[in-house]
């Protein structure tokens, strides 16, 4: 599975989940490190919806049929000084600003998320820096297959 769309600027927030010691240690099973305290929002392009879709259906986000060519990694929500922070599904991945030279990452999807068309994506490195990108270039982000 293939993902376009186009780097922009989130609300800055993700960084408050990413650093939490609970996280970071399930990251470590996903990425084989922890993951960098922060995503990459990438607003998906148009023929990428139906498979971003996809994704959000393994997620238990939204109803449908569910690929089973993709595998699902569950990262479990906790609860810190009477503070809930929820759940989230990961898909492992590889993302390219150039399509030669490719990152390993993954697709990060909230249980509680406003994002419908845009993927939230984490790795080890500073994705702005070792790809490079900057908001309006144009990634691409393959999910990995199980088959």
């Amino acid at each position: 599975m293939l993902l376009t769309g186009l780097v922009s600027s989130g609300l800055g927030r993700a960084h408050v989940f990413m650093a939490q010691t609970h996280y970071q240690e399930q990251f470590k099973s996903i990425l084989g490190s922890g993951a960098w305290p922060g995503t990459l929002n990438v607003n998906l392009g148009e023929v990428s919806i139906p498979d971003y879709r996809k994704l959000r259906v393994a997620s238990g986000l939204e109803s449908g049929e569910i690929d089973n060519a993709v595998e699902s990694i569950r990262v479990l929500g906790f609860e810190r000084d009477g503070q809930s922070f929820g759940g989230a599904t990961a898909f492992q991945s590889e993302i390219s600003a150039d399509g030669d030279n490719w990152i390993e990452c993954a697709v990060l999807i909230p249980d509680l998320t406003r994002h419908t068309e845009t993927a939230e994506v984490i790795s080890a490195s500073f994705l702005r820096e070792s790809l490079p990108c900057d908001d309006g270039d144009t990634v691409r982000i393959r999910i990995s297959r199980t088959v």
